[in-house]
């Protein structure tokens, strides 16, 4: 694997990007697994009937929902004339549930088939490339995306933002090592067993009975506190994530691969250990001081990110 340093944006990428004017935004539903699944495509401006764009299919974080850092980023994607699009996966935000009435659970498994069929769905449209579809993963979603993509005919290439990329040696330092992992995975099963055990995604730093007690992002309305966030974490989603190793599994990957990152993000090594398993050429940006929350919604800092990932696309053949 050889890793290529993204380049300052050129004047000649900017020029590319959309018009000024209004990107459309439609609502769409489409199914997978017997649900019924929520989405939105947005087009950029000036885009006419009867044009076929090159898509990005964008995801983000755990817990999250269609409206926050994926629609952040498949704006910035429509500024640069792309289409992109966005949804809700199983049992969050506007979708239906998973099997037997579950919601709020962090499934990997599930939330990577939900990709795979937001991609099905996504090449039969009529405003879409079919040639031309990318995939865009944000935080917990990286591997998700990563999966999803993996040996997909209908996937050109992929990019990654601060990507959770997670393997036994991080999961142990970031939960407490084996003992606290272990603690949790038995909270699961509890869970699992009674059908589900819901608590609040979010809280104010030092809050019990939280998922994240940290405060920030999720938890600002003017951040991603909006409505639309469930905000709410199923405590049988701790073994399905905590035994999620996506770090160890870079060779699967046979798509051209950008990723943004920062020191100052979450589990850098992460993305170490996965681009020292991967088998590509990987255009690599390792932003200076920015934080896991800066990429979600910071204009500079998703301006930049949403610059290497357009570059990248357009260089493996989205033009």
């Amino acid at each position: 694997m050889k890793t290529l340093l993204a380049s300052a944006i050129a004047t000649g990428l900017m020029a590319t990007t959309a018009l000024a004017g209004e990107i459309t935004t439609r609502t769409m539903t489409f199914e997978n697994e017997g649900a019924t699944m929520s989405g939105t495509l947005y087009l950029p401006a000036g885009y006419e009937a009867g044009d076929k764009l090159p898509t990005i299919v964008v995801t983000g974080a755990w817990t999250t929902v269609q409206q926050q850092m994926p629609a952040a980023y498949a704006r910035q994607m429509a500024e640069r004339g792309f289409a992109a699009f966005t949804f809700d996966f199983r049992g969050w935000g506007q979708s239906g549930d998973l099997p037997q009435s579950i919601r709020f659970k962090e499934d990997p498994t599930a939330k990577t088939d939900d990709i795979r069929a937001a991609i099905r769905f996504v090449s039969t449209l009529p405003e879409v490339d079919a040639t031309q579809i990318n995939g865009l993963g944000i935080c917990a979603s990286a591997g998700y995306m990563v999966d999803a993509v993996s040996g997909n005919p209908l996937v050109r290439s992929v990019g990654l933002v601060a990507p959770w990329l997670q393997n036994e040696a991080i999961v142990n330092a970031v939960y407490g090592g084996e003992e606290g992992v272990a603690g949790l995975i038995e909270v699961s099963r509890s869970a699992e067993a009674a059908g589900g055990e819901i608590i609040p995604a979010a809280g104010p730093e030092g809050a019990e009975g939280v998922l994240m007690p940290i405060g920030g992002y999720y938890y600002e309305p003017t951040r991603g506190a909006i409505p639309e966030y469930d905000n709410q974490w199923n405590q049988a989603s701790w073994e399905g994530w905590l035994t999620y190793h996506p770090a160890d599994n870079a060779q699967r990957l046979d798509k051209p691969l950008a990723v943004v990152h920062s020191e100052a993000a979450a589990i850098p090594q992460g993305v170490q250990a996965f681009l020292d398993g991967y088998l590509g050429d990987a255009t690599l940006q390792m932003l200076e001081d920015v934080t896991q929350f800066d990429f979600y919604d910071n204009p500079d800092d998703v301006t930049r990110a949403a610059d290497t990932v357009a570059e990248h696309f357009r260089a493996n053949g989205a033009s």
